[in-house]
């Protein structure tokens, strides 16, 4: 049987052999009445990291956006975010079914949006429009083939916000792919947002979870809101284990994902099936067919050669690379692709 390359998502990995074993080892409790040890230990580590006061574990990160979401804004107020970002395509409605906010769409460039865009969105107090109360980055983009802000493109927008009164929250989903991209540290975020949401189920590997950052109060609000959203879970520390050993093991490896990603982008460039291929900073790879093709067509052919791949829209192909991609299957992808012959759209 034809072993699979997949590079759908980097949410596939599997938990290590050492993070397993951290998780056995886990000392747990129950994390609903305060008492898990190796959650508190996560939430403080990762608080500690990013220079917040606090930190919530929870299921996954569009959980934590959501609580974030849910805490910074009122019915009728509006988020301010990138047109293309997760929380508006990719969370089911959720702000508008959780926090009763509508949404204030920017057309940034590969999802990247500045002051200088957010300023003249930002509503007037009038009666007629929705108060304008909270705006969204996302690091890195998922839509935007893995771009990533900068600390410096970042502060601009932090102070627009704290001059015009609006929260400022960071879908960070792949952080860290991010800091190892730009060299920026985790801690100089925290003078900048309200909320951070670190995925650990993504570039990190870890099997499941997100933790949501804060100040104490906003955590406080957001663990009650947890609670009615189904998120509080019990012995949740073995879980939580697999997020330490991957913030402290596999952080430093993500430039080898950003290596790999590279090496697939300049391939593709020169496939006779490919017409563009988004530039690429971190571990996601998104390329354009010819119209001679589709996506689905594309994905199809790699597939039957042991590839496995997503697509974004009708016409783009999404690779991501992660822990699980080793440099052994990148040749073997490489040689699929040079070598594909996929079908022409009759």
């Amino acid at each position: 049987m034809l072993e699979k390359i997949d590079f759908r998502s980097d949410t596939v990995t599997l938990p290590t052999t050492e993070m397993k074993a951290a998780m056995f080892a886990a000392k747990v409790g129950d994390d609903v009445y305060g008492e898990d040890e190796t959650v508190i230990a996560l939430e403080n580590k990762l608080s500690a990291l990013f220079n917040m006061e606090a930190g919530l574990f929870c299921p996954s990160g569009t959980m934590t956006n959501q609580l974030a979401i849910k805490c910074f804004t009122q019915p009728m107020d509006e988020v301010i975010c990138d047109q293309t970002a997760h929380v508006y395509r990719y969370e089911g409605g959720g702000i508008a079914y959780h926090s009763m906010a509508s949404v204030r769409l920017l057309h940034g460039q590969r999802g990247i949006i500045t002051a200088g865009m957010i300023e003249p969105e930002i509503n007037e107090d009038n009666i007629h429009y929705p108060n304008s109360t909270l705006v969204v980055l996302e690091n890195t983009i998922n839509k935007g083939g893995g771009s990533c802000y900068t600390l410096e493109q970042i502060a601009p927008i932090a102070r627009l916000c704290k001059n015009r009164v609006l929260k400022l929250h960071l879908d960070g989903a792949r952080i860290f792919n991010a800091l190892s991209a730009t060299g920026d540290s985790a801690a100089d975020y925290g003078q900048y947002f309200d909320g951070i949401s670190v995925c650990l189920s993504k570039g990190l590997g870890a099997p499941v979870g997100s933790v949501l950052l804060g100040s104490k109060d906003t955590i406080h609000k957001a663990r009650k809101i947890r609670k009615a959203f189904g998120g509080g879970m019990r012995q949740s520390g073995f879980l939580a284990a697999a997020g330490i050993y991957a913030l402290d093991h596999h952080v430093g490896r993500l430039s080898q994902d950003h290596a790999h990603a590279a090496t697939l982008a300049a391939t593709l460039t020169a496939a006779d099936f490919v017409d563009s291929v988004m530039p690429v900073e971190t571990n996601i790879v998104i390329f354009k067919v010819k119209s001679s093709y589709t996506a689905a067509s594309i994905i199809s052919s790699l597939n039957a050669k042991g590839i496995l791949c997503g697509a974004t829209g009708a016409d783009t192909v999404r690779f991501v690379t992660h822990l699980d991609i080793t440099s052994a299957m990148i040749d073997q992808a490489v040689e699929i692709i040079k070598n594909l012959n996929p079908t022409i759209n009759s």
